[in-house]
């Protein structure tokens, strides 16, 4: 197989328009978790992958002029969507460093709060992210994960189209040193991490008839389907009849449609 790439969902449109979505989609969630730990007025905060929108502006308004929010982003094409935001909505306490989230240049226990989203599930060696995560939070400060077990996902009926799409991830995944079920095993890394009152707190959707998220599964393989098809995990026939049976399993309104099983993650740096 070709060597693993940062981000197993790559780059095209598609995707930078579904990420786009999804921040406004998991804005309440995002939201709650920052409730919990108290992020508030002059913290200054660190939200690794943050893609063209991340939390940015939700960590913006919470921390206000007195405060500081960083966007870490490998992508240079992301960083830069993400700039555009930034500068669009006026948010005047945000930058965005174009940098991988393994080795950055930000300052050791300079932040309060360090975060991560829908990012470890994504990448390779995701145990040196969050122990440079661990590095630039200051004792006491927190650092925070949501993080999706997403081989958990289901659907009633069960489909055997389905079951084989999400068996051809796992198995690009697992080949490129991506682990899909991180989501349970975060809690475990933080604490591995030197992290302590470790909290945890599990969430799982049903994603009705129209719902943005409904065809994640679809929108997961056209992402990697040239890589599926170049490394020869499935023949490019049978990947066009098992997304297509799919489909219309997924378009029926009668078909029920379960999320993966998604883990928030949080606790303190050692004082």
């Amino acid at each position: 197989m070709s060597p693993p790439d940062p981000y197993i969902l790559g780059y095209r449109q598609a995707e930078q328009d579904r990420l786009e979505r999804q921040a406004l989609e998991l804005a309440d969630e995002s939201n709650w978790l920052f409730d919990q730990i108290g992020v508030s007025d002059g913290w200054r905060v660190v939200e690794v992958g943050c893609g063209p929108r991340g939390c940015l502006d939700l960590l913006s308004s919470r921390v206000g002029a007195k405060g500081r929010v960083v966007g870490v982003e490998r992508s240079s094409e992301q960083a830069e969507t993400a700039r555009r935001f930034v500068t669009e909505h006026h948010l005047s306490n945000v930058e965005v460093l174009d940098a991988d989230a393994r080795s950055t240049s930000l300052a050791t226990g300079a932040f309060d709060l360090a975060t991560a989203r829908l990012v470890l599930v994504n990448v390779p060696e995701p145990r040196q992210i969050v122990a440079e995560m661990v590095r630039f939070v200051r004792p006491g400060g927190f650092v925070a994960l949501h993080e999706p077990d997403a081989t958990f996902q289901r659907c009633e009926p069960p489909h055997p189209a389905q079951t084989r799409l999400l068996q051809l991830l796992d198995i690009y995944a697992k080949a490129n040193g991506i682990d899909r079920e991180i989501g349970l095993k975060v809690p475990g890394m933080l604490r591995e991490a030197g992290i302590v009152d470790v909290h945890v707190h599990p969430l799982v959707h049903l994603y009705s008839l129209g719902h943005g998220r409904r065809m994640l599964v679809l929108d997961f393989v056209e992402n990697a389907r040239g890589r599926l098809i170049e490394n020869g995990v499935v023949g490019q026939d049978d990947l066009d009849a098992l997304t297509a049976a799919l489909r219309r399993h997924l378009e029926d309104p009668a078909t029920l449609v379960v999320s993966s099983l998604f883990i928030q993650a949080w606790g303190r740096v050692p004082a």
